[in-house]
């Protein structure tokens, strides 16, 4: 799938592997029925997990995010960019040897990374041409406790030093969208628990879509 920075927007879901598949899989349907643009995929793998069983998973949701046009990227663990058709791979800190795994993989593909308070992470990124960056965490939230709560100027400071699509993570509801976040620009929103939790995603899915599109509307009027 081509994919270009300006495809990188709307709704990012992480997807975490060691929730039951059967329930799992539903979830994610009805999310990608409800408009979801990205799926990563969490490597938050159940215990004991063996490699083909991780591909045959993550096989598995690439098909059924293909029906839908919509890329999957795999957390950390890019070398099963080699074995699979992923799209790409989020960094959660700035990797080790970045040139020798864009060689090692040996195709295009889809890089982000994960900053916290640290803008030379946001430098970095710019300077290695990274597809997007990601902050975390906005607010407390269960899934994200390794994460420290970001500045919101942290955010308006990153967007003045580049023009990289920036996704906002962490205890992000539709309506923290609406009331809480209205001066930062941002391209998405990278929901685990918002959606996955819920008890009806799709419909979870497209209340956090119609907030990103208000919340655009505001910011080009």
């Amino acid at each position: 799938m081509a994919i270009s920075k300006s495809d990188l927007n709307g709704i990012y879901l992480v997807v975490d592997p060691a929730m039951d598949s059967s329930i799992l899989l539903q979830k994610v349907y009805e999310a990608l029925e409800g408009g979801v643009g990205i799926l990563q995929i969490w490597n938050h793998w159940p215990d004991g997990m063996q490699e083909p069983d991780k591909q045959q998973l993550v096989s598995y949701l690439i098909e059924m995010a293909a029906d839908y046009e919509v890329p999957v990227f795999i957390n950390e663990e890019w070398e099963l960019l080699k074995s699979t058709s992923l799209d790409g791979v989020h960094f959660d800190a700035v990797p080790d040897y970045f040139e020798r795994i864009k060689k090692e993989v040996g195709r295009d593909f889809i890089t982000g990374i994960t900053c916290n308070n640290d803008l030379d992470i946001v430098k970095w990124a710019n300077d290695n041409d990274m597809d997007y960056v990601s902050f975390c965490a906005m607010f407390p939230s269960p899934t994200v406790e390794s994460c420290e709560i970001v500045d919101p100027e942290t955010v308006q400071e990153a967007r003045a030093l580049t023009d990289l699509p920036l996704f906002l993570s962490g205890g992000i509801t539709p309506d923290k969208i609406d009331n809480e976040l209205t001066e930062l620009d941002f391209n998405g929103v990278a929901v685990i628990s918002g959606i996955l939790n819920a008890d009806a995603p799709g419909k979870q899915t497209m209340a956090y879509s119609k907030a990103i599109e208000n919340h655009k509307k505001r910011r080009n009027n």
